[in-house]
């Protein structure tokens, strides 16, 4: 049952669990200024508060236009029910990955709730609740904060920068931070495309020195414009240059596969340690030679 309510009333305390979209909160910001708010707001009563679940951005945008009254629904007077019960509901405007994930940490963590019973009260795998806290557990807070402030893209976190998670457990000691959250600070709040930002990545990432230090010291602009030279046509390639350029990216993934497999916590028989060391040997009597030859190379092709 809707229900008007003074904006002032509203427990505002989970407005950090939503993500935030400064292009959808302008155009939202225009619309209720000609219309007014067409969806009510959604919590929980308890005895304690009036506590805001969802319509944070309607509630953002009604301070701005001095709107006193909000239309409110209550979805009950037990907060990690309410929780559940919006996490149930399937609409256009469902919860992101992210969002779902710091709602399951409160459920789990604050309320006492188990991970099984937290999926099936949601009709949801148990799998598919630890894969959510889990995805929470292993991003910073400094990120964390760039992603739920819209200051950061999560789709190119989910699937740009997730995967390099796996390379040399990506940190660098003697900066004494992550590379993936030094990357987030250089990059974020810089209304980059989801486009760009890959080919930042790959530069940073897999690239060399001078773009990654280009990079971390703010020179994005340059950075791109040295990126989007690059011509992605091999065809102007002969066919031993084509199969060179294909040897090299086959390479440099299997050396982040290896890498990461080399930490696996899973190797432990006898038989496999005594052949991944004759191996070991026989490579590492090879990389003096490759480096020269790579370093070679390297400078030759940056003259070109």
């Amino acid at each position: 049952m809707n229900e008007n309510v003074e904006l002032s009333s509203l427990d505002l305390r989970y407005e950090g669990h939503r993500l935030r979209d400064p292009a959808r909160e302008a155009r939202l910001l225009a619309s209720m200024a000609q219309r007014g708010i067409e969806e009510p707001l959604q919590g929980v009563d308890t005895p304690e508060a009036r506590i805001l679940l969802d319509g944070f951005k309607r509630c953002r945008a009604a301070r701005k236009l001095s709107i006193g009254c909000v239309p409110y629904v209550s979805l009950g007077q037990e907060e990690a029910a309410g929780i559940l019960g919006l996490m149930r509901a399937s609409t256009a405007k469902a919860l992101g990955i992210l969002e779902q994930a710091r709602f399951l940490a409160d459920l789990l963590s604050i309320h006492g709730m188990s991970v099984a019973e937290v999926a099936q009260t949601l009709s949801r795998s148990k799998g598919w609740v630890s894969m959510r806290r889990r995805l929470l557990e292993e991003i910073s807070p400094s990120i964390q904060a760039a992603l739920f402030a819209g200051r950061f893209p999560v789709y190119s976190y989910m699937y740009t920068l997730r995967p390099f998670r796996r390379m040399n457990t990506v940190g660098d000691p003697q900066a004494g931070a992550p590379q993936i959250e030094r990357f987030v600070q250089a990059v974020a709040g810089q209304r980059l495309s989801v486009r760009d930002i890959e080919l930042l990545a790959e530069a940073y990432f897999r690239g060399p020195d001078c773009l990654r230090e280009a990079i971390e010291g703010g020179r994005l602009g340059w950075s791109l414009d040295q990126l989007k030279q690059v011509p992605e046509d091999r065809e102007a390639c002969n066919a031993f240059e084509r199969g060179l350029l294909h040897d090299l990216e086959v390479l440099q993934k299997s050396l982040q596969r290896v890498m990461a497999k080399c930490l696996d916590k899973r190797l432990k028989s006898r038989a496999f340690h005594v052949q991944a060391n004759l191996l070991c040997g026989g490579l590492l009597s090879t990389f003096p030679l490759f480096h020269e030859r790579m370093k070679e190379f390297y400078d030759r092709s940056g003259r070109a």
